[in-house]
């Protein structure tokens, strides 16, 4: 779905991207668990047995892993960096696509850059983009 947030549509679904996003991470730390764990039964010279169990468990973690990232991103936004914590979501400002932006540990989107921009140029959000009467400046 694509759709375009202003930056208080962005900051009321906010709550339910970081919940998500926080799943998403500790998903992808239980896959590279389990990877660990499976380069440790491969070097041991385990059975196939257990190294195929293992797998198995790998396969359906990713899985899960990816469906969470397409249930996030069915939201409209856009998952930039997971290590990083960096999400964007789709808006207009004036006639222009920009990205507002949001990093993990920011309490809202304070952020934007241009779509052929990344972190670095990031620009804070003038506080009339906030309110609801006045999105001259960003919508």
């Amino acid at each position: 779905m694509f759709i375009t947030y202003t930056p208080q549509d962005a900051n009321r679904a906010l709550p339910d991207v970081k919940r998500r996003f926080n799943t998403i991470v500790s998903q992808k730390n239980h896959v590279i668990a389990i990877q660990q764990e499976l380069e440790r039964i491969t070097e041991s010279n385990s059975s196939l047995g257990r190294f195929i169990k293992k797998k198995q468990e790998l396969n359906l973690a990713v899985s899960n892993l990816y469906k969470s990232i397409e249930q996030l991103e069915c939201m409209g936004v856009m998952i930039k960096s997971v290590d990083e914590g960096l999400v964007d979501f789709p808006s207009l400002r004036f006639d222009q696509e920009v990205w507002l932006c949001w990093k993990v540990g920011e309490t809202e989107i304070k952020f934007w850059h241009a779509k052929d921009e990344g972190f670095i140029g990031r620009k804070p959000l003038s506080p009339k983009g906030f309110l609801d009467e006045d999105l001259e400046d960003l919508r």
